[in-house]
């Protein structure tokens, strides 16, 4: 992988890509759904929707290059330890926001808490809680 770092803005929103991409399917609507949750965090003050689709653009290119593993440990070294928990959460949002979780994407949490090095009834709270966001 190319030798320059993500920025803390691109490392969470690579996140949040991969979450979208998990179950092999990006569409338009997943897309649009981050887009604009990352658009109201304060990490993406100042970036205009179209600023924030282009580096989804760029980071879905890097993710067809290397594969979602490589580009979550690239994320992961520039990531701020305090958004690993909020990136969770977003991601989990994201899975859970079309109401179905495919296995695929059940993994992607499951390793995700992990190697974000999040405390495991952390990140079951996380889940319970937008779980219960996404009901309604």
């Amino acid at each position: 992988m190319a030798e320059e770092n993500l920025s803390p803005a691109e490392a969470f929103a690579c996140i949040a890509l991969v979450a979208i991409a998990a179950d092999g399917h990006l569409s338009d609507q997943e897309s649009r759904d981050m887009t604009i949750t990352l658009s109201r965090m304060r990490l993406f003050e100042g970036c205009s929707r179209e600023a924030i689709q282009q580096m989804s653009n760029d980071l879905l290119r890097l993710l067809k290059l290397y594969g979602p593993s490589a580009l979550i440990a690239k994320a992961k070294t520039t990531l701020p330890e305090e958004l690993r928990e909020t990136a969770f959460a977003i991601a989990t949002d994201l899975v859970l926001s079309d109401k179905t979780v495919t296995s695929q994407e059940q993994a992607f949490l499951d390793d995700l808490y992990q190697i974000l090095e999040i405390p495991g009834t952390t990140a079951l709270q996380i889940v319970q809680v937008m779980d219960i966001k996404n009901r309604g």
